[in-house]
């Protein structure tokens, strides 16, 4: 998968994908992320890329002409044409793990982060295809947002994470949260694991988290049980 990033402030971006999980897809070829710095495609000698909005108001909108130049240089120097150009903005549709599994089948995705009080809607009309948002918060822009769609599609494609069915058994791949997990000592300061999970037994242990999950769903997340297709809950 390719996927390139436009953004007006590159250095956010570019620390996190050498790290970790995202470093590892990188380093292993799956995953190659561009970072395209939109000051780098303003034309004017002061490198402008943001004006006032037209009609007034407060804030500043980012210029159409750097982010046109910069889609336009995507699209023509990438081997594959793009299959969504997204933009990351508040009044998008809300980023869940559905969504993340099905982009995570793409092969080429660039991502438009947005700043101050957005991009000129020309910039939406000619080559938007899907606007996203990573909750019903305002961030100071959109670099942290595209991070973490970066990071919950590339986790799903495969060869990425050591343990495949890791991300198969994550929260929200089956309309419900993930049951508690422990990990060695079985007895740590009073605190013991429970014994279902030391038994051996994969059909208790199996049952065990589908009912940790319902009550924890229950529990926190109820509107998910709604949607459910997974029949253990």
């Amino acid at each position: 998968m390719r996927i390139d990033i436009i953004t007006a402030l590159p250095q956010i971006v570019e620390g996190p994908l050498d790290q970790s999980i995202l470093h590892r897809a990188q380093d292993k070829g799956l995953v190659t992320v561009h970072v395209h710095d939109l000051r780098s495609f303003a034309t004017d000698k002061h490198r402008q890329i943001d004006d006032y909005p037209y009609g007034g108001g407060a804030g500043m909108v980012l210029k159409p002409e750097p982010l046109f130049a910069a889609v336009e240089h995507v699209t023509a120097t990438a081997s594959t044409a793009p299959d969504e150009v997204i933009f990351l903005t508040p009044d998008g549709e809300v980023l869940d793990q559905p969504m993340a599994n099905a982009l995570s089948l793409r092969q080429h995705l660039v991502l438009i982060a947005g700043h101050y009080k957005g991009i000129d809607q020309r910039v939406r009309d000619a080559f938007v295809t899907r606007e996203i948002s990573i909750g019903d918060y305002v961030l100071s822009g959109g670099e942290l947002p595209a991070l973490v769609l970066v990071d919950a599609v590339a986790r799903l494609i495969p060869g990425v994470l050591g343990d495949a069915q890791s991300a198969l058994s994550d929260s929200f791949q089956e309309d419900a949260l993930d049951a508690p997990v422990y990990t060695r000592p079985a007895s740590f300061r009073g605190r013991e694991v429970p014994e279902v999970l030391r038994s051996g037994d994969h059909q208790r242990i199996a049952a065990w988290r589908a009912t940790q999950r319902r009550e924890k769903t229950a529990e926190r997340r109820p509107d998910l049980l709604h949607d459910t297709t997974d029949t253990s809950l």
